[in-house]
């Protein structure tokens, strides 16, 4: 076990009584998992099985795949599946469950992702679909989340010339005029990716879609339900151009944004005098950071804020994997118990590369300053939505709304996207 039981105060072991105490008698039993986490994030995840299996007496078999997308669907076709698979978004899973081959984890689950979890209500929308049946269930459970809605700055640039960490989407958009005033450049874009280019830009379009209307609209858009050449839509993208097609709003101005390859776009924020003061992107960012720069030191980020009139509350964009049933194993079904526990959560946010949405963790538990920042952006989340161009078909979310942002920030306008994407979209309908 990394963590012997009992000898860190801020995990809640009570809540392993609790569960022992209620699924005690699986001596014996084994299940098997297939997720997509392979190497380190296998280790972490697998750290959490000794505990469940110290409670229950029962094995967790967990094989990773690299191709898990495709695997799962071949199993489940062919009658031999995981007893719980790990979706890393709801699309897939929805689509299996529609198929009738997960199991209904029942309302009880749904109502405890509500009460549990902040932004509950949008975490029980991503684990509700419909079934074989035609009504909808829920059919996953949200564990393990990540947080998109970022901005990175340094510190001591910030010190130096006098500016405060923008509260509201208003102060964002007044500090990058002030940073302009001040002849400086404040932001740095990359949209650079191999066969992948222009994915960034898709992250800020989904952010700022979140900040300029209702969720409802949001979700709708990802289903094209409000297509993309709507007045909505086009004007979110509009907005994105108002950060990335003006010439002093961007390092090397608006003409770099698309040659700029993502992974070395934040290196602006480093530089002396620094290329750029603030730069948009997730939380996976600081892998691409100079050696040896310190998160909390020399490296600091702030959550991309909401509007001032707060009708919109503290919408965050990210992603998660949700866990499903596949069979009717008890010891899989008690997994899914397990995880509810804050101790699950707990044990493997001491360690790294976790976040979580679930309000009755302690959050002292996280393994470092960074992570429990970032956990805390979810925890005061009102509204949480995956990545919206990860829920779309893949010719639009993986292809012409890629692409199609390389036209925007080379010259076309927003409008001329937004219809070019939707002629895309109805010929794949």
């Amino acid at each position: 076990m990394v963590i012997e039981p009992g000898s860190d105060d801020r995990i809640n072991w009570q809540s392993l009584e609790d569960f022992k105490a209620a699924h005690g008698d699986l001596e014996g039993q084994s299940f098997t998992v297939l997720g997509p986490w392979l190497g380190p994030d296998q280790e972490l995840f697998s750290s959490i099985f000794p505990y469940f299996e110290d409670a229950t007496g029962a094995t967790v078999n967990y094989s990773g795949s690299d191709s898990f997308e495709q695997q799962i669907v071949i199993d489940s076709e062919a009658g031999s599946p995981p007893d719980v698979a790990v979706f890393p978004q709801p699309g897939l899973a929805a689509d299996l469950a529609r198929k009738g081959y997960l199991t209904d984890l029942g309302d009880e689950t749904g109502q405890w992702i509500r009460d549990n979890y902040a932004a509950g209500e949008s975490w029980a929308a991503l684990s509700t679909y419909e079934g074989a049946d035609g009504a909808e269930h829920t059919y996953a459970f949200p564990y393990k989340a990540d947080v998109k809605s970022l901005v990175w700055y340094v510190p001591e640039n910030f010190e130096d010339m006098g500016y405060e960490v923008p509260e509201t989407y208003e102060d964002l958009k007044a500090l990058t005029e002030q940073i302009v005033a001040d002849g400086e450049t404040p932001w740095c874009i990359g949209l650079g990716s191999g066969g992948a280019t222009g994915w960034p830009a898709t992250d800020w379009v989904e952010d700022i879609m979140l900040r300029m209307n209702s969720p409802e609209d949001y979700d709708a858009w990802t289903t094209n339900d409000l297509p993309f050449n709507d007045p909505k839509v086009v004007a979110a993208i509009e907005e994105f151009g108002w950060f990335a097609k003006n010439e002093d709003h961007v390092a090397g101005g608006s003409g770099a944004v698309a040659s700029t390859d993502f992974r070395d776009s934040p290196k602006g924020l480093f530089d002396s005098p620094p290329a750029c003061f603030m730069h948009r992107q997730a939380s996976f960012i600081p892998s691409f950071f100079p050696e040896g720069v310190e998160i909390g030191l020399d490296a600091d980020f702030f959550y991309f804020p909401a509007p001032a009139e707060g009708d919109l509350g503290q919408p965050v964009l990210g992603g998660g994997t949700l866990f499903s049933v596949l069979s009717d194993n008890p010891a899989a079904l008690a997994f899914i118990d397990f995880l509810k526990t804050p101790a699950a959560h707990e044990i493997w946010m001491a360690q790294k590369g976790f976040l979580t949405p679930h309000t009755g963790v302690n959050t002292d538990a996280y393994g470092d300053e960074t992570l429990q920042k970032m956990g805390q952006i979810l925890q005061d989340a009102t509204t949480f939505r995956f990545d919206g161009s990860d829920l779309m078909p893949g010719a639009i979310g993986a292809g012409a709304f890629w692409t199609d942002m390389v036209d925007f920030t080379g010259g076309k306008s927003a409008q001329e996207v937004g219809d070019q994407i939707q002629q895309t979209w109805d010929t794949i309908k």
